[in-house]
């Protein structure tokens, strides 16, 4: 085998300046009239209140519908089905950790070094995951989309751009799925529930796996 290797292909598309993504929104969300905005809040506010007393298997149009005080008609003109139900449920979180992360606070936010930032990020979605399981293992998207969903595709963004400014030689873009990959929700419920690992040592996990990719110190 050459000891040369072939260089890293360069990314598609400049991330150096990664944007909020659209999560899960439908192409006509920000022309919503207040009354159609408040009605959604409504029934997801109602949608989020069976969650918490019932878990993800208690959430139907119908029981939404009766929660919120509105026919099941409009829960389905608002959100097409359960699992765009789901999945705008998840928006609001998803929304908020994308503008955490891009302009909040340090470690997590700008400010500091790219590292911390790496390892912040991971804890912050392993405790989102962990306390959003069942909604997040119900709304997850079917396997050919879920590399391409768009709440995948922003986190999937930012540790590649992280990792450039970690690792500049390396293939950020290929070298941030197997980082993506410890933070599935389906593993993190494989580990939590069915193997009894606490939160705790899965956080330790990712810190060590973060410093054996980026060859950096814990």
């Amino acid at each position: 085998m050459s000891a040369d290797l072939p260089p890293f292909p360069k990314p598609q598309e400049p991330l150096d300046t990664p944007q909020l993504l659209e999560v899960g929104s439908a192409p006509d969300e920000p022309c919503l009239r207040a009354d159609a905005a408040r009605n959604r809040a409504r029934l997801l506010e109602a949608a989020a209140r069976l969650i918490a007393e019932h878990g993800a298997a208690g959430v139907t149009m119908e029981a939404v519908a009766a929660a919120a005080g509105v026919g099941k008609g409009t829960v389905f003109r608002r959100f097409g089905d359960r699992t765009g139900l789901l999945t705008a449920l998840l928006d609001h979180s998803a929304k908020k950790l994308q503008a955490d992360f891009l302009g909040g606070p340090p470690p997590l936010g700008p400010g500091a070094p790219p590292v911390e930032r790496l390892r912040a990020f991971g804890v912050a979605v392993l405790y989102r995951s962990a306390e959003q399981l069942d909604l997040q293992l119900a709304a997850q998207p079917e396997p050919t989309r879920r590399f391409s969903h768009p709440s995948y595709r922003a986190l999937h963004t930012h540790v590649t751009v992280l990792l450039r400014q970690i690792l500049p030689g390396a293939d950020h873009e290929l070298l941030a799925r197997p980082l993506m990959a410890s933070l599935d929700p389906a593993l993190i419920n494989h580990l939590t529930r069915q193997c009894g690992m606490p939160m705790e040592r899965l956080e330790k996990g990712w810190l060590d796996l973060v410093a054996r990719v980026t060859r950096t110190e814990v």
